[in-house]
């Protein structure tokens, strides 16, 4: 791989991996609402399913987007369906007291690596770089790939967790943190517009 094609997929994993989206609204979120030591798995989740989401795409799945066209507009609809439930689910949660007996909680890792396979912007970055910045799908590019947004993405979701924990200086009301939480909803659903429109 040349170095123009590396520093080219190093800023498209960058760009990609700071801007807002479902993964790193929900990470701030979680941030506010139980600060960076609990959101640590839910971020590790997100940054090794993604990478392993990449993979997997460069070395087949690409193909069966490309055969069944139907099968990407299904993906859309139950990531639709899915983050809709994910940001009632942010809008109504409680503030997180802190005691043994409080019933909220971030995403596990498994949850958050499994969320990458509905989540429509990791769909998105991981087609676009499978096709942009390893046309061959060769193993050895792929993993160059997928090891490139493994190394970028994880110190930008971190930038969206600690904003979310900084958060909590001002959050220091139940009504506060309801409305930031709400915000988020809703920021969550408007984030996946542009990714399902044709």
């Amino acid at each position: 791989m040349t170095y123009e094609l590396v520093l080219g997929l190093t800023v498209f994993s960058l760009v990609s991996s700071i801007t807002p989206g479902p993964n790193n609204l929900m990470l701030m979120a979680s941030g506010a609402n139980f600060g960076i030591r609990r959101t640590l798995p839910h971020m590790l989740g997100v940054a090794l399913g993604f990478t392993f989401m990449v993979l997997l795409v460069g070395i087949g799945l690409i193909q069966i987007f490309e055969a069944f066209p139907l099968s990407y507009t299904l993906l859309k609809v139950v990531s639709l369906v899915y983050l809709t439930y994910l940001a009632w689910k942010i809008a109504v949660a409680a503030p997180a007291s802190g005691k043994e007996e409080d019933t909220g909680t971030p995403l596990t890792f498994i949850q958050a690596a499994l969320f990458q396979w509905v989540n429509p912007k990791a769909w998105t970055m991981a087609l676009t770089a499978v096709s942009v910045y390893s046309p061959s799908q060769s193993l050895a590019a792929v993993a160059f790939v997928a090891g490139v947004f493994g190394a970028v993405n994880l110190p930008c979701i971190g930038i969206w967790t600690t904003m979310g924990q900084q958060l909590q200086r001002i959050l220091t009301s139940p009504r506060r943190l309801r409305v930031f939480n709400g915000l988020m909803a809703l920021l969550l659903v408007a984030s996946i517009y542009p990714v399902l429109m044709p």
